[in-house]
């Protein structure tokens, strides 16, 4: 099969060399009877009407051009029909085939003329006279004529076959490029949501980290076990902060030992809520509603990274004894989050200054047509409100 096909290719690929070969054969068929029967002139036109069939796919109108004006000549000249006139209606098929379309239409009346002028040649000079003549001259007419149109309209097909196929051809092409520019979006896409993840996951375990070892270090002195409940909660977000980082990473990964485990989602709040108690921060949590329809797993991560950069930026940024109340509201609309702290708010160090967290959690929640706001609170403090609408459920 494969052999077949390779030749196929080749036959495909190389249209002049085929068909210098098929005129080759055609020559040592049809010019050695010309030669044994002493007609060297005919030998020489015949020979001249094949030639050009080297050319009949590369250049079909030149190779038909100079095959009309041989016909001109021989008919001019009162020449006697040959065997190399069956080049004709190969070249009126190679050029319907292969050659633009005003030529096939040109040849096509070309074929139909040239047909009237050899009957009329031919049998003006005969004996043949009336009805009889005019007879038969009308048939070789015909039959001329049918030889045309089923020449041109068989090289016609062909053309149509060989754009459509062309045209399947350019398709797949468009197919695939599409299909790379969907791949490197879709890399990009997800190039950006590790980017996102990354952040969440680096920012808040370095605050926790940080502002308990800030804490264990000032209390190691005077409460020594503050200081070992500080250790633990650092070795506590340190862990959970690597097994996400090595679940995130897993999806980098092509070999079956990837992880599959899932990211955490609204189920997981508890374990963030107690986390961020264990790092100092008083908060209050509240529930309310019940959820009409489950939102899909992407939107439930939006939910925890929400909470989980709000509350991390709240213990970077709100300042010393600052508390923090968060809430969870299923409504008619989606889930709608917030937190508020009673922190320094639009003070002189903002809580919530506009870099990755807040850009990352409106990217987020964008994801899911929902709508993020943030600002200092009218009583004091900061507010980061969401809503998640139902609209991706």
């Amino acid at each position: 099969m494969d052999r077949r096909h390779s030749m196929y290719q080749w036959l495909r690929d190389n249209p002049f060399k085929v068909d210098t070969v098929v005129m080759i054969g055609l020559l040592l068929l049809l010019g050695p009877v010309y030669l044994v029967a002493g007609r060297p002139e005919l030998f020489l036109l015949s020979c001249s009407l094949v030639v050009p069939l080297a050319w009949r796919r590369t250049r079909p109108v030149e190779a038909a051009a100079v095959m009309t004006v041989i016909c001109l000549i021989q008919w001019a000249l009162g020449i006697e029909p040959v065997a190399g006139q069956i080049a004709v209606p190969l070249i009126i098929y190679a050029v319907s085939a292969y050659g633009p379309a005003w030529a096939s239409k040109s040849v096509l009346i070309l074929g139909m003329v040239g047909g009237i002028m050899l009957t009329t040649r031919t049998f003006s000079g005969s004996a043949e006279t009336g009805v009889l003549g005019l007879t038969i001259g009308s048939l070789y007419t015909v039959l001329i004529w049918m030889l045309v149109l089923f020449s041109w309209t068989l090289g016609d097909l062909t053309r149509v076959r060989r754009l459509q196929l062309q045209a399947l051809q350019d398709r797949a092409r468009r197919l695939e490029i599409e299909h790379r520019q969907e791949r490197s979006l879709a890399a990009a896409d997800e190039r950006s949501h590790i980017a996102r993840e990354m952040h969440d996951i680096v920012a808040h375990s370095l605050s926790v980290i940080i502002t308990q070892a800030d804490g264990g270090r000032y209390a190691a002195a005077v409460e020594p076990a503050a200081a070992t409940k500080a250790l633990e909660t650092i070795a506590a977000t340190g862990r959970t902060s690597l097994a996400e980082m090595r679940r995130l990473l897993g999806v980098l990964r092509s070999d079956d030992a990837a992880t599959t485990r899932p990211l955490p989602g609204l189920n997981d709040l508890d374990e963030l809520f107690l986390g961020m108690r264990a790092a100092g921060l008083p908060l209050q949590f509240s529930q309310h509603g019940q959820a009409r329809r489950p939102l899909p797993a992407g939107a439930e991560l939006t939910a925890y990274r929400f909470f989980q950069e709000g509350l991390t930026n709240v213990l970077k940024h709100a300042g010393p004894d600052a508390r923090a109340e968060a809430s969870l509201t299923w409504s008619a609309k989606g889930l709608e989050l917030e937190i508020h702290d009673d922190g320094r708010g639009a003070g002189a160090d903002p809580p919530q200054s506009p870099g990755n967290g807040l850009r990352g959690m409106g990217e987020r929640v964008a994801l899911y047509d929902g709508t993020l706001a943030a600002g200092p609170a009218p009583g004091g403090g900061f507010t980061v409100s969401a809503l998640i609408p139902y609209t991706e459920a």
